[in-house]
């Protein structure tokens, strides 16, 4: 069930990057013409709105970074409708309890739409940087919530469980597009897969259950 909810998920994303980026121009090709970003200010024009020989303000606001708030906004709503159509048909015939997916869903996604709103400039500047920290946090986040911390476990689950491999390629897939898109140091895209290594190979050293032992056998010593 939760490898259709993964599916079903990837398909609705990249059904609407797709046809958000056939919708820009040019029109039914996967390029964009983008007008170049020069300043953060660009990203808020409406901050800048021109005052000529210091009398009326003109409020001729454009995106003058367009397409690239525009096209991030219909992303966000192509994939609202997307999930709409194809999830509850899924939910019906395999996901019992994926309507609690929808329902986070249809929270976080006007979320993200207003916060790419307001934070669109922020977030185009420490996109790269953003992509690999979260990866590196919820590479960590997924190893820690396993039950057994054993660096046997943490190996054999991850190689062996789709459901973790899934999660594992997901995290590198967005720590290496974070080091693409910094445009520089392309040889970093080698350490890809060191935060889940690192992980495994230290986690003797910092599961709180080997400290517990040791205090318990030092106490009955």
């Amino acid at each position: 069930g939760q490898l259709i909810l993964h599916l079903s998920a990837f398909i609705e994303v990249t059904l609407a990057a797709v046809i958000t980026l056939l919708s820009m121009e040019p029109m039914w090709n996967l390029k964009i013409y983008a007008c170049p970003v020069r300043r953060l200010s660009d990203w808020y024009t409406l901050l800048h709105n021109p005052t000529p020989q210091y009398g009326k303000k003109l409020h001729c606001t454009q995106e003058a970074v367009y397409p690239l708030q525009t096209m991030v906004l219909l992303f966000y709503f192509l994939c609202l409708i997307n999930m709409m159509i194809l999830r509850p048909l899924l939910n019906r015939k395999f996901l019992k309890a994926g309507k609690f997916a929808v329902y986070c869903a249809l929270y976080f996604l006007p979320i993200l739409t207003v916060l790419h709103a307001i934070a669109g400039g922020l977030i185009y500047y420490a996109f790269p940087y953003l992509s690999i920290v979260i990866s590196m946090i919820s590479n960590a986040t997924h190893f820690s919530i396993k039950l057994d911390q054993s660096m046997k476990s943490l190996m054999k689950t991850s190689l062996t469980e789709i459901k973790n491999v899934v999660i594992i390629i997901g995290h590198w897939l967005l720590m290496a597009y974070g080091i693409l898109s910094l445009r520089q140091h392309y040889a970093f895209l080698a350490f890809v897969p060191f935060p889940a290594i690192f992980y495994i190979l230290t986690v003797k050293f910092t599961d709180p259950a080997e400290f517990r032992d040791k205090d318990r056998s030092e106490r009955n010593s």
